[in-house]
């Protein structure tokens, strides 16, 4: 099995950062594309940002120019710093992972989520 844990959130004031972290751990051969994904109560869950093996990144379109993504292969890490946050970033923000696991399944997991919320 494979979990993913986030840590990180937190309350903060519009206009600061937050940097959130996510931990893969478990019966992992190699992590592929990892991501980050918000979704407030009574949303569909929403696609932030994304980082493949290699290191390439995308973002969506609110949150590009604030937001960046990053990944530490060897500590099966990825992080996502938030800065000039908005009110409208608040969200449980949810880490997502496609893990090859040994015996060469690829697998797709989430974390629990971790509350960021931004006061105006």
């Amino acid at each position: 099995q494979v979990q993913l844990v986030e840590s990180g959130g937190g309350l903060v004031q519009a206009g600061g950062s937050l940097r959130l972290s996510c931990v893969a751990s478990g019966y992992i051969f190699s992590i592929n594309t990892m991501g980050w994904y918000r979704q407030a109560p009574g949303k569909q869950r929403e696609w932030v940002a994304g980082i493949i093996s290699g290191g390439s990144t995308n973002y969506a379109d609110s949150v590009k120019g604030r937001f960046t993504i990053s990944r530490d292969n060897a500590k099966n890490t990825v992080y996502l710093q938030m800065d000039s946050l908005k009110p409208e970033d608040t969200d449980v923000y949810y880490c997502n992972a496609d893990v090859t696991v040994y015996g060469g399944q690829v697998k797709n997991y989430w974390g629990q989520g971790t509350q960021v919320t931004v006061s105006s």
